[in-house]
């Protein structure tokens, strides 16, 4: 295996994708989404949020979630939580969770707006976080959003963005995911804040979460290639929509980034058709037609 071929996949479908859906989606069905993917070949997985079930209903099981999968952990694969504060870090550590990610925005308004707390609230909570899941030996990944644009402030100074991303590597996460939260970048764009970043931080710390509201994640993964990152979040089926682009695909599908990688000369280890297998799993769940453009090309044939 080329090192320099091989991209990893973060699946956030289990948790990004699923925490806005208004039906409820039972704990079996949940675990069975998990083991399909897992199956599939998907290595790293965001499984579910600490979060007060009274704001995200549908997290409310991932504590159960958590403890049926530690037993299913390994050196190869991994099953993270999303951690915003140290009550929801309190209640990871009695999953013997191994893996956690925090996250704060590049943006005063939409940080404001989406935990109440200003960036340098935030920043001191996620601080505190990280200290405390490595004193207990628990990997800690980094989400910032908003790098390439804010619905309430448009666009994000990028000497925010690189700042915001030194501090969270100083702090002790392992990686920075770079999430373009409304899915304006452009190719053009991310460049110029990959090239920025990469001037202070090593690029191996860099990971891309693109959102496909204006048609350009595909082409923002391609640039990111292109610069050295290796690292991709996604979303079985293209789950977890926009909240602030009505009707506008969000997450970018898994299913069309790991067909992009593999007919481009890249490895990923996953299973095509097993992930479309494991979409076509969840939208019966959620009685829904995929986001996969690769998916439904493919039912056609």
């Amino acid at each position: 295996m080329n090192s320099n071929r091989w991209v990893n996949i973060v699946e956030v479908g289990p948790r990004d994708g699923l925490q806005n859906e208004k039906q409820s989606i039972s704990f079996d069905d949940k675990i069975e989404l998990i083991q399909r993917l897992s199956r599939a070949g998907i290595n790293y997985l965001e499984a579910g949020s600490f979060v007060s079930s009274k704001w995200v209903p549908q997290m409310a099981a991932t504590q159960e979630i958590f403890s049926y999968l530690k037993d299913q952990s390994n050196s190869k694969r991994t099953y993270a939580a999303l951690v915003p504060n140290l009550k929801g870090l309190e209640s990871a550590l009695k999953t013997e969770v191994k893996e956690i990610a925090v996250f704060i925005a590049a943006s005063e308004s939409f940080s404001k707006k989406n935990i109440n707390k200003s960036i340098e609230e935030a920043v001191a909570t996620t601080r505190d976080v990280i200290n405390e899941a490595l004193k207990h030996n628990i990997k800690v990944r980094g989400y910032l959003s908003c790098v390439l644009g804010c619905p309430y402030e448009g666009q994000i100074d990028i000497k925010t963005v690189v700042q915001l991303t030194k501090q969270l590597i100083d702090f002790g996460t392992y990686e920075v995911s770079l999430g373009d939260t409304i899915g304006v970048g452009t190719p053009f764009k991310t460049r110029e804040l990959i090239r920025a970043l990469k001037e202070e931080v090593p690029v191996s710390k860099i990971a891309g979460h693109f959102h496909d509201t204006y048609g350009q994640a595909l082409a923002n993964v391609w640039v990111s290639l292109e610069e050295g990152i290796r690292t991709f979040d996604s979303s079985i089926a293209g789950l977890g929509g926009c909240p602030y682009a009505k009707g506008a695909s969000g997450n970018l599908a898994t299913e069309d980034l790991i067909y992009m990688l593999h007919n481009s000369g890249y490895e990923t280890g996953v299973d095509l058709q097993k992930l479309i297998d494991a979409g076509d799993f969840i939208n019966s769940v959620l009685g829904r037609e995929t986001n996969s453009k690769v998916a439904k090309a493919l039912a056609k044939n």
